[in-house]
């Protein structure tokens, strides 16, 4: 409880400074208050805003749509293997880039599809033009998704199967002497039985899908430019921290923690209407 609140609930104080002229030299109890001045660049449409609310949104809706299903598909494969040893095998494989960190993920991957990559190597080699990918603003998105999925699929994976496990074998049994097709079996066992950690998870993914991945993005946004790359995250540290305009960036975190937090009571409300328990209760 006191780490908890040492270093989750203490610092929001923080937030004190999207309301005021902050300058670090004289800190939060010496900075000159502004009102609601750092917060009109939210609502006046300020244009490199507007960008990384867009690249936010649409990076969001990506990882939603494709990568959040991805792990539940893999669980299902791994869990319809006859072979326990072949299911650890590859479970261990697809969950071992959880451990590495983005830079080492980032490295990988331009190795991989870099102008000097090995893929583009092997194209020169063979007499064929090079793919430009890395440095590439179109190919962008689709790079931080398949970054995405490449690392964080197997950790996500291992909850499904978790749950998978937990489904009474009884369930098969019946549906299969009623004729239900392995897809049946799916549709009516697999599923319903998945049904609440799923809400669970999409639950939190929503509460946490104005983070798309600062790190990730930071450590290639040099490469593609700001217009391709920049979120909410990358915008408040390249405003703040680098460009010295603590109270705006500020407001933004502050803006994007209380639609986070609206997006969560929500859904959470929702799961209820669905006969689930969500995040709470109540």
């Amino acid at each position: 409880m006191l780490v908890i609140f040492a270093f989750q609930y203490y610092p929001l104080w923080g937030n004190v400074i999207a309301f005021q002229d902050y300058q670090p030299y004289l800190g939060v109890g010496q900075s000159l208050w502004s009102g609601i001045e750092n917060f009109k660049i939210v609502f006046n449409g300020d244009p490199e805003f507007l960008n990384a609310v867009k690249n936010t949104l649409v990076l969001t809706l990506i990882q939603t749509v494709i990568v959040f299903p991805a792990p539940i598909v893999v669980a299902l494969v791994l869990h319809s293997l006859l072979s326990n040893k072949l299911r650890q095998i590859v479970q261990t494989i697809i969950y071992v880039p959880h451990f590495m960190s983005w830079v080492i993920v980032v490295a990988v991957f331009q190795q991989m599809l870099g102008g000097t990559g090995m893929i583009n190597n092997w194209l020169r080699s063979h007499g064929y033009d090079p793919i430009n990918i890395i440095g590439n603003a179109d190919a962008f998105r689709g790079l931080l998704t398949s970054q995405v999925m490449w690392k964080d699929t197997g950790w996500a994976t291992i909850l499904f199967l978790a749950v998978l496990s937990q489904i009474d074998k009884s369930l098969y049994e019946a549906s299969a002497a009623d004729g239900a097709s392995r897809w049946r079996q799916t549709w009516h066992v697999t599923l319903p039985g998945l049904k609440p950690i799923i809400i669970l998870l999409l639950i939190l993914k929503l509460g946490d899908s104005l983070t798309v991945g600062f790190e990730q993005i930071i450590l290639q946004q040099q490469g593609v430019g700001v217009d391709a790359s920049e979120v909410l995250d990358t915008y408040v540290y390249n405003n703040g921290i680098l460009g010295g305009d603590w109270g705006v960036s500020a407001a933004v975190g502050l803006v994007k923690s209380v639609v986070a937090l609206t997006l969560v009571l929500t859904a959470n409300k929702l799961a209820h209407r669905l006969g689930e328990e969500g995040v709470y209760r109540g």
